[in-house]
């Protein structure tokens, strides 16, 4: 079933999966303000029944990043340029940026386990979307690469979070700072892909890595997901409490007792 077709997304939906496709392959998946509100647009629209939400780019790469007619003077249609927006006031600049970010946010919500499947280039903004993701299976020839300094810019699409989370902070500084490009290989060695798997193999590993993660009861993988996103901002004793509390949420649930 498809809910969504607009701006370069596509969302379509498969029980208690659903996928989003960046359907511009013409331009690699390059991504625009439009794109992005179809983006916040499709994780609104997720069915209740969603487990599941696949993030995939059709064509040869997953995306290129941002469209960069969006540095011209003229922008995009309909839409203001980043020089328009520079010259506006600062809280008009926060609220716009802030707005961009809405794309990048809901994949990591607890009720659902997102899944970002790369191949091909995996640039600036493109490498934000896929660190918006819980998991990432990526293909031989995925290279993600985070841009922006090189454009005297900063990631500001919500990927710092979560790639100082994964690497670390010497790492995730190195990567930034110089643009080099991550390729699949090393991307699996410090912890920034799940799986490596050939390219003609990467839908089916998808598919497998969702199947398993529907398995266990939706409850039970949801409350994991709560305790484990918010291990790093708990010290150990404050995670034990965590885990007694969700612990008695589940063995209650189980034996039909109220709170």
């Amino acid at each position: 079933m498809t809910l969504l077709d607009k701006d370069g997304v596509q969302l379509t939906v498969d029980g208690d999966i659903a996928t989003v496709t960046l359907a511009n392959a013409a331009k690699r998946n390059a991504q625009s303000p439009a794109m992005w509100r179809a983006l916040a647009e499709a994780g609104s629209l997720l069915p209740g029944n969603v487990r599941i939400a696949v993030l995939r780019g059709a064509g040869k790469s997953f995306s290129a990043g941002l469209d960069r007619q969006a540095f011209t003077p003229e922008g995009f249609d309909g839409e203001p340029s980043f020089i328009d927006l520079a010259r506006g006031s600062d809280d008009a600049l926060d609220g716009t940026i802030a707005e961009y970010q809405e794309a990048f946010t809901w994949w990591r919500r607890n009720d659902l386990v997102s899944i970002a499947a790369v191949q091909g280039h995996a640039i600036g903004a493109g490498f934000q979307l896929a660190l918006a993701c819980d998991l990432r299976v990526v293909a031989q020839d995925a290279q993600f690469a985070m841009r922006e300094t090189s454009l005297g810019l900063v990631p500001d699409l919500t990927g710092t979070h979560p790639l100082v989370g994964l690497v670390g902070y010497a790492r995730a500084l190195e990567i930034c700072a110089t643009g080099r490009f991550v390729h699949a290989d090393e991307a699996a060695r410090i912890g920034l892909a799940n799986l490596v798997v050939p390219g003609d193999e990467l839908d089916a590993a998808v598919s497998d890595l969702a199947a398993a993660l529907v398995a266990p009861p939706r409850d039970a993988v949801i409350e994991t997901k709560a305790l484990l996103a918010g291990a790093a901002g708990r010290t150990y004793e404050e995670q034990r409490r965590a885990e007694r509390a969700a612990q008695a949420r589940r063995l209650r649930d189980l034996a039909g007792v109220g709170d």
